[in-house]
């Protein structure tokens, strides 16, 4: 925010005894990182957000009642269809000046909803680059005197939700042949559905409902291209038969370190 020399700095949280907080979810993903990091894991996760005004009301509402159902919204252009672009584009430029790596943004379903994606980024590096990106997109807010909203489900009725979809893959899952292990893996996150669902974020019931793009809370599914389900084979990788898989599950307001901690415990076991 302030140029060079200032630099922007991640802490993990301790207690004064010398263990982890409760809440720092750092330390036991970083673990298992290291654990299996000759899997070389690569994630990439999409967090999508919503934009508030003063009033509490998303940025760009009408005052009373509602603007016109979705549709036009999603990577929508124009007047009247997108809200807050430069605000968007100040995040983006903020993130790549310090050197996160972000790798794209959308305008989403919901008009004043968005969505940017940081990855690929290998193991431990993935949490800290998306929990500096969510700083910076708070911090970029404020100056435009907005506010920014995780909640997975912002509005009641039918309007999206909003998630943090989690994309994985191994070295393994890269190479020629790779549709095997992604198999096996989805396989083992179907036998612990419920643990992750768990840790993929509070509220996470009021958008897991089987609509609006989700698939159901307490049904665990897959498919190729398909967004109605809880893991997504994108259609190219199907085609290829090797790449990497999309966990549509957790909330956007999940922690990076649970996510992608848990998944390395499911996938490659607690330990080898």
């Amino acid at each position: 925010m302030r140029g060079v020399p200032n630099i922007l700095v991640l802490c993990e949280c301790w207690n004064a005894d010398g263990t982890p907080n409760k809440y720092n979810h750092r330390y036991e993903c970083n673990k298992l990182m290291q654990t299996h990091a000759e899997h070389e894991p690569w994630f990439g996760l999409e967090q999508e957000y919503t934009l508030f005004d003063m009033e509490d009301r998303p940025y760009g509402w009408p005052k009373n009642g509602f603007p016109a159902p979705q549709g036009p919204y999603y990577c929508g252009v124009g007047a009247g269809r997108v809200m807050c672009r430069d605000i968007v584009d100040a995040h983006y430029k903020a993130c790549l000046y310090a050197g996160i790596k972000i790798s794209g943004t959308n305008a989403e379903v919901m008009p004043a909803q968005w969505e940017f994606q940081v990855g690929p980024c290998e193991g431990i590096e993935m949490g800290d680059h998306l929990w500096m990106a969510r700083f910076l997109m708070h911090r970029i807010a404020e100056e435009f005197g907005a506010k920014i909203s995780v909640q997975p489900k912002p509005i009641p009725g039918d309007w999206n939700g909003a998630g943090l979809h989690s994309n994985f893959s191994s070295k393994e899952m890269r190479a020629e042949g790779g549709m095997k292990f992604i198999e096996e893996a989805i396989k083992k996150l179907e036998g612990r559905h419920k643990e992750h669902i768990a840790v993929y974020g509070e509220g996470n019931d009021q958008r897991l409902t089987g609509r609006h793009e989700t698939g159901s809370i307490d049904q665990f599914s897959y498919g190729v291209a398909n967004r109605g389900t809880s893991i997504r084979i994108p259609r190219d990788c199907a085609a290829k038969g090797y790449g990497y898989f999309e966990d549509r599950r957790p909330a956007s307001n999940a922690d990076p370190y649970s996510i992608t901690g848990i998944m390395m415990e499911t996938i490659f076991g607690a330990s080898e």
